[in-house]
């Protein structure tokens, strides 16, 4: 066994295969995470349609932090449980990965439109997060409406996921009006079927549906992971990205207005009532405004999509809106000799499929198929984003110092151990997380899965 030990922040799909490839070398480690579970966006920003995926995900991040050698610290956040420059130069670990994921939404760019969120503006982070858990008898959280009608700004997967979560609740309320009890999950299969199959129209149930407005068009969303070095990988990109979008707006029956760039706001009664829109138009293969093609769309309710990045932490710099890496191999944090920054922390997506493109670019995993499910697209991204950690840890492995000394070690471990008492933690990771499993919308329904 070596006498090095890592402190890990994140322990979701980056943080935990970090973990496991630190333990089968015989290294001790110890991973943070700001959440009672360490299951990072895969618990709470993948919507909880995605049943099998979310479980088997889960499991192997289970597998992963019950090695003997890792040691679990659950509720703490770098930056605001503890201090980063303490951990980095008084705790005494070997070195400090940060795999925190990226939390923060791009703020949406209209000046002072953020005085508005939660009044008419909500951004898509917190909106899955509720999304996921408000179905649980003990969820004390921040309560979102869902208003028909509503306008999402974005283009992506995370986006599509919004418009979904969007139709599902209204078109549930209406059918439940209408003497209909159709649950979650058999709307994900297709809502236009479901429809059809009651001889039902949107029309019919006075549901308008939210709208996606995108500054491109949809074959320029970033949809699928092949790859787009060449003119004619663009092109074939192109024609799966539409494939893709047009099979998702045909069974979710949601509104899209490609080539629409939002510049300003609507206020009444001090609430976002809408949006000022510009037209755009890609000439060239660029895109350019349309100049004096400007017209307001008011809706109940906007919600913005456009990208996620990692939260600043006080003493971590930053290079724009992600970390500030030397190595780009092992993405050593700058200033900084054992601090390194992994998965969505580095390239500043909370996207897995944009994580998916930064694996592929680094280490030059083995490209996707023409056309995939989305699930598919997910379990792709999250492999590759382990391919990539693998290939980063060993190259960290050059950077540690000297191991540590028993009395070091004895510190750390004391340090550990009260971080973990204070939050309530055993010792025992199963235990942990049997105990701190969330009550699941398919199990109160009866959904087999």
């Amino acid at each position: 066994m070596s006498d090095h030990y890592i402190a890990i922040f994140g322990g979701a799909v980056s943080g935990s295969e970090a973990a496991f490839q630190f333990t089968q070398k015989g290294i001790r480690v110890a991973v943070f995470d700001q959440n009672p579970l360490p299951y990072g966006k895969i618990e709470d920003g993948l919507p909880k349609w995605h049943v099998k995926l979310r479980d088997k995900e889960e499991e192997k991040i289970n597998e992963k932090l019950s090695h003997p050698l890792v040691q679990f610290i659950p509720n703490i956040q770098l930056g605001h449980n503890v201090d980063f420059q303490e951990v980095v130069n008084e705790w005494g670990f070997s070195a400090v990965l940060l795999a925190n994921g990226a939390w923060r939404d791009r703020p949406l760019p209209i000046d002072g439109v953020d005085e508005f969120e939660g009044k008419g503006l909500y951004y898509q982070n917190p909106f899955i997060y509720w999304y996921n858990h408000y179905h649980e008898p003990n969820f004390s959280g921040q309560h979102f409406d869902t208003p028909d009608g509503a306008v999402i700004i974005g283009g992506g997967l995370a986006s599509l996921d919004v418009a979904k979560v969007l139709m599902f609740e209204n078109v549930q309320r209406a059918l439940k009006a209408k003497g209909y009890d159709v649950d979650l999950f058999t709307l994900d299969r297709s809502i236009a079927k479901v429809l059809e199959e009651l001889n039902l129209t949107l029309e019919d149930l006075g549901v308008k549906g939210c709208t996606l407005y995108y500054r491109r068009r949809a074959m320029d969303m970033p949809l699928s992971s092949n790859p787009t070095d060449t003119p004619e990988q663009i092109a074939k990109a192109q024609i799966i990205n539409e494939k893709i979008f047009t099979n998702y707006q045909s069974k979710y029956l949601f509104n899209f207005e490609p080539l629409h760039a939002p510049v300003d706001k609507i206020v009444e009664n001090g609430r976002l009532a809408g949006i000022v829109f510009r037209r755009t138009e890609m000439k060239d293969g660029r895109l350019k405004d349309v100049p004096g093609s400007e017209y307001e769309v008011r809706a109940p309710l906007v919600i913005s999509s456009i990208g996620s990045l990692p939260s600043p932490i006080p003493g971590v710099p930053m290079d724009g809106t992600i970390y500030e890496i030397t190595e780009q191999t092992c993405c050593r944090v700058k200033g900084f000799n054992t601090v390194f920054a992994l998965g969505n922390a580095v390239t500043g997506r909370g996207n897995i499929i944009e994580s998916a493109r930064h694996g592929r670019q680094v280490s030059q995993a083995i490209i996707g198929q023409m056309e995939q499910d989305r699930e598919d697209e997910i379990k792709e991204g999250f492999r590759k984003r382990e391919g990539v950690v693998a290939g980063q840890v060993n190259q960290i492995l050059d950077f540690l110092p000297e191991p540590l000394t028993p009395e070091a070690m004895k510190s750390v471990n004391q340090r550990i151990s009260q971080l973990q008492q204070a939050a309530g933690y055993t010792g025992s990771f199963k235990e942990w997380v049997e105990k701190q499993l969330p009550v699941r919308l398919e199990d109160m329904i009866g959904v087999k899965h």
